[in-house]
């Protein structure tokens, strides 16, 4: 049912926000290489994917290969682009793009921006995957960056 505005009237907020990268971050070893931060929202930590904002003139890949060497100190030899989802299409205009970064090693310490507090966690993927699985790792656009990862698995493999 359409409803017009002269049957209803509705105030909405929407937050406009430059697009997002999350990154899969694996060494050779089948690690994923993962950040713990402090969230406002929820007074908790959280572990999350490495990932962050999208500079003005920057494209996503290369936000993905920065924030990755900023966030943990790691960068990686093979960048495969696994898709991009809404961040939440009812109050955000942006996307994150998820990125996958093969082949990953520690090359330089943290640079980390003065509101960012991030421990490094590196575990075997399995072990994520069923922190994932279990809901310990809630936040909503790791799990979609991990389906569209699975995804990427099912059809390469």
């Amino acid at each position: 049912m359409k409803i017009s505005s002269e049957d209803h009237k509705a105030t909405f907020s929407i937050i406009e926000a430059p697009d997002w990268v999350n990154v899969i971050a694996l060494t050779d070893k089948e690690e994923v290489v993962l950040v713990e931060q402090y969230r406002y929202g929820i007074e908790k930590p959280t572990l999350e994917l490495p990932g962050g904002m999208v500079d003005e003139g920057e494209h996503p890949k290369d936000t993905s290969i920065r924030e990755l060497k900023e966030e943990t100190g790691y960068a990686g030899t093979e960048v495969v682009n696994l898709g991009k989802v809404s961040s939440n299409p009812a109050i955000f205009t942006n996307f994150t793009h998820t990125y996958l970064i093969k082949g990953c090693v520690k090359v330089s310490e943290q640079s980390l921006d003065g509101n960012e507090r991030i421990n490094v966690q590196v575990m075997p993927l399995r072990e994520f995957l069923e922190l994932v699985a279990e809901g310990e790792v809630h936040h909503s656009l790791v799990v979609a960056a991990v389906a569209k990862y699975l995804l990427w698995v099912k059809g390469e493999r």
